[in-house]
């Protein structure tokens, strides 16, 4: 009889072996990074892999050395800090071994100046995170090519310095690492001595994925309030294994997952119109119904830690406000543009709450105190 593989204390043995050597900025960053090493050995228990990046705006921050330890962790590792695309699509297709966890250190050389050389890489790493997404490419020689179709669908990790694009971010459980303090201490990585201890516990994760595949495959677990859409995509996979695992990591996968969507939403700088809109209802438009564009500028420009002062060593100015604005829609679904204010006699252009109502109400996020009132004509919608 097989013996029975206790999955909460596996778990708790994995996330200790990360303390020895990863020293993560918070309790929640162990939970999850627990919980990718345990799903990489079930990614066909689900629709898709949440793609785990560890980010740091200084090097020397523990980066390359969290991707390490994952790598002793995870089913068939496979580091590509110089991989060709080629040489990609040939792995997760399995035609060299079975399909790798692709380990992707100093991530920002693929989306940085020279991004356009990596196009390949870029929408390999995007299409690899759903179930069943193929690349796919021309193969032959010279006029003898055919149209081939490339698996993907692949668990990837990532390390580097800054941001990534939207496509990753919001498919990513991200990790911003910082330089340990004086009186954080870690154990050196003896590669000889650790990645074999490393490597048991991969073995033993193995085995619990066997026991369990059946039980997390197609299951959608209770997510906590609030977590939809892509974060629940992300997210999903995670809390099915702390389900599957038992003991505190149900209600710690839980803890985890609010604190780092949160974390995700605070440190999100992909969409700077949500963040022009945000602005506009928290701070410029409050209690005001219309607003001269001057003085929505002068406005936006005053707030500390806002970029409107400076876009590209200039301040926010009103073509470009508009020209941001015009992006989204009124209740109407006209684009927002500028109209006539009158004030003291004169006409200025300005902007108006009403058409902005709707743009606050669908891409913002709810506003500190209280929530927005309903849209006019709306009061009485069940």
């Amino acid at each position: 009889m097989t013996d029975v593989i206790d999955g909460a204390a596996l778990l708790n043995e994995v996330e200790a072996f990360h303390r020895r050597f990863n020293v993560f900025p918070h309790e929640a960053a162990y939970v999850a990074v627990t919980l990718w090493d345990a799903h990489a050995h079930l990614l066909d228990a689900f629709d898709s892999t949440p793609r785990l990046a560890f980010l740091s705006p200084e090097p020397g921050s523990g980066k390359s050395r969290a991707l390490e330890v994952v790598e002793t962790l995870v089913p068939r590792s496979m580091a590509a800090v110089d991989a060709s695309a080629a040489a990609l699509f040939r792995s997760v297709s399995g035609i060299d071994g079975g399909r790798p966890t692709i380990l992707f250190d100093e991530i920002d050389t693929v989306f940085g100046p020279k991004a356009g050389e990596n196009e390949q890489l870029r929408g390999f790493i995007n299409a690899g995170h759903t179930r069943g997404r193929e690349m796919y490419r021309c193969v032959g020689d010279g006029a003898n090519q055919q149209v081939q179709g490339f698996p993907s669908y692949c668990a990837l990790a990532v390390a580097g310095l800054g941001n990534l694009p939207d496509t990753i971010m919001t498919r990513a459980v991200i990790i911003r690492m910082r330089r340990r303090a004086r009186n954080e201490r870690i154990e050196q990585f003896r590669i000889r001595i650790h990645v074999r201890e490393g490597n048991q516990l991969r073995d033993r994760l193995a085995k619990w994925a066997e026991t369990v595949q059946e039980q997390v495959t197609d299951v959608f677990p209770e997510l906590p309030d609030g977590v939809t859409d892509r974060p629940a995509d992300v997210w999903e996979p995670l809390i099915a294994i702390a389900d599957a695992a038992g003991g505190d990591w149900p209600e710690r996968a839980r803890e985890a997952c609010v604190t780092l969507v949160t974390a995700s939403k605070a440190n999100d700088k992909g969409s700077i119109g949500i963040r022009l809109l945000t602005d506009l209802r928290d701070h410029v438009m409050v209690g005001i119904d219309r607003l001269p564009t001057v003085a929505i500028l002068d406005r936006l420009n005053a707030l500390d830690d806002a970029p409107w002062a400076d876009m590209g060593g200039k301040p926010l100015d009103n073509r470009r406000l508009g020209k941001m604005l015009a992006e989204y829609m009124t209740v109407d679904n006209e684009p927002i543009a500028s109209r006539n204010i009158k004030a003291a006699g004169s006409v200025l252009k300005g902007y108006y709450a009403a058409d902005l109502h709707d743009a606050w109400q669908r891409y913002c996020p709810p506003p500190p105190e209280s929530p927005l009132p309903p849209l006019p004509g709306t009061e009485n919608l069940a």
